[in-house]
């Protein structure tokens, strides 16, 4: 399929860094794990576990459109699933995050936690479908949500740490 061969280098970078990132992630939780007081099961449901879910649709998808299909609408209709369910998983996200209470979500957790993997998990969705009849362009869509994915979970991520070492400690400091 020669469509994604033109891809390689891009699905390299993307596959690349959205695998070093669930590695660097995972050793922040395990170094966050040995606090004194843990945050609450229903926060990480809600702020940490779709970082890992963004991060690792972003290399599935760098996988998924290596495959040697022999056309580009069996590639589309794996990446259409992806995008349905991550679209499944942006709602249950969604619901979690107003569910739980121990942090109380401003604009900018929204756009990174919800809206925008919407978005990308929605855009999936309806290029798959637009690939039957426009396969480059929806090559494109694709490349754009999979790099807002990577983005989305390293912002995320970064958002974690500096809550977790910088604000976390001084709201505990000052309730004492």
């Amino acid at each position: 399929m020669t469509e994604c061969a033109e891809w390689d280098s891009f699905y390299l970078i993307i596959g690349s860094a959205a695998g070093a990132l669930i590695g660097l992630q995972f050793v922040v939780m395990t170094l966050m794990a040995a606090r004194p007081e843990r945050p609450s099961a229903e926060a990480a449901a809600a702020f940490a576990t779709p970082t890992i879910i963004h991060l690792s649709t972003a290399l599935l998808l760098a996988v998924v459109i290596r495959v040697p299909f022999k056309e580009i609408t069996s590639t589309a209709v794996v990446w259409g699933l992806i995008g349905l369910i991550g679209v499944v998983y942006s709602v249950i996200v969604i619901r979690r995050m107003r569910r739980q209470g121990l942090y109380e979500p401003e604009f900018e957790d929204w756009l990174f936690h919800a809206v925008l993997p919407l978005a990308a998990y929605a855009t999936l969705a309806v290029s798959a479908v637009a690939a039957f009849r426009y396969g480059r362009e929806a090559l494109f869509a694709v490349g754009g949500s999979v790099l807002l994915l990577l983005l989305i979970g390293i912002h995320n991520a970064w958002d974690a740490v500096t809550y977790n070492v910088i604000v976390y400690p001084l709201k505990t400091e000052g309730a004492q």
